[in-house]
């Protein structure tokens, strides 16, 4: 026997819903690509102050004024290898993360990025991290994450998310400017890494700095022109010649499988990879052994 299944949803409920989705929920604004890249300049000119502090026996704790006056902790581990100059790691936090988590054990028996670092200090890179904005030591109790996600997604307001976004990957170009002026930093051999909205962040810095020589982007989400400035498909053109590995799951509420082969198919450059793991977005702890030959 056939049954009719009713699902009954109340009026003033719809009403609202419709409310919301005409005036407040976000519309795709498609933005140029000469508009998007400004957005991304910043005042190179001052010299960058970093100050360090011993942590280790190879490792610094650190920070440094950004390009608006925001101070930007850190910390920057060397390899055992000693060496003249050394390649350099830069690590990029997934969003709710912190910097030490490259550094830390898993979490709950899932892999974290700490096994990404390892490897790459292995290799004789100095590794380096710092928080992005609203992350970790740059939490505002004002303004916490969870605020920032709610006025994107439930009221319109997508500036703080933006911001977050844009002025991360800004902190980063400063402390690429730094990197420049080291010794014993070979800023020819400057490979970005990160997960999830380190993975985001990590193509939007290769794509507006030259200077990085190697991205490896980790599960990003697949971001949309509702929030065109931090959309990395809309970037991904000026990555001609940086070395490319990314690296998705088959299983991601944050980006479908046909909109990962859209994002990797919209990167120009010769030599890239696409890795697809059937895990979800949480990764089997073996992906790493797929770093190997890009580090």
């Amino acid at each position: 026997m056939n049954r009719k299944i009713f699902i009954f949803i109340p009026l003033g409920s719809l009403f609202f819903f419709g409310i919301w989705y005409i005036c407040i929920a976000l519309d795709p604004e498609p933005m140029s690509p000469a508009t998007l890249l400004d957005k991304y300049k910043y005042d190179s000119s001052t010299e960058v102050q970093v100050q360090l502090k011993k942590d280790g026996p190879r490792s610094y704790l650190f920070s440094y004024t950004s390009f608006d006056g925001e101070v930007v902790n850190g910390t920057i581990n060397y390899p055992s290898l000693q060496a003249k100059s050394y390649p350099v790691f830069i690590g990029i936090h997934a969003m709710g993360r912190s910097y030490p988590r490259w550094w830390g054990s898993a979490l709950k028996n899932r892999p974290t990025v700490d096994k990404v670092a390892a490897l790459a200090s292995q290799q004789g890179y100095v590794v380096i991290a710092i928080d992005a904005r609203y992350h970790g030591s740059r939490k505002v109790r004002t303004r916490p994450l969870r605020s920032i996600m709610n006025d994107l997604h439930l009221f319109g307001d997508k500036s703080y998310y933006e911001d977050m976004i844009r002025f991360t990957v800004l902190d980063h170009r400063v402390l690429l400017d730094w990197i420049e002026n080291q010794a014993d930093l070979d800023s020819d051999q400057l490979t970005v890494a990160g997960y999830s909205m380190g993975g985001q962040i990590s193509l939007l810095l290769g794509a507006v700095d030259k200077r990085v020589d190697t991205i490896v982007s980790i599960v990003p989400p697949f971001i949309d022109d509702k929030t065109a400035l931090v959309a990395p498909k809309n970037i991904t053109y000026l990555l001609t010649k940086q070395s490319i590995l990314l690296i998705t799951a088959d299983d991601d509420e944050n980006a479908s499988i046909e909109e990962n082969r859209l994002l990797f198919s919209s990167i120009p450059a010769v030599t890239k990879q696409h890795i697809t793991f059937s895990n979800g977005p949480i990764l089997p702890s073996n992906y790493i052994e797929s770093l190997a030959d890009w580090l």
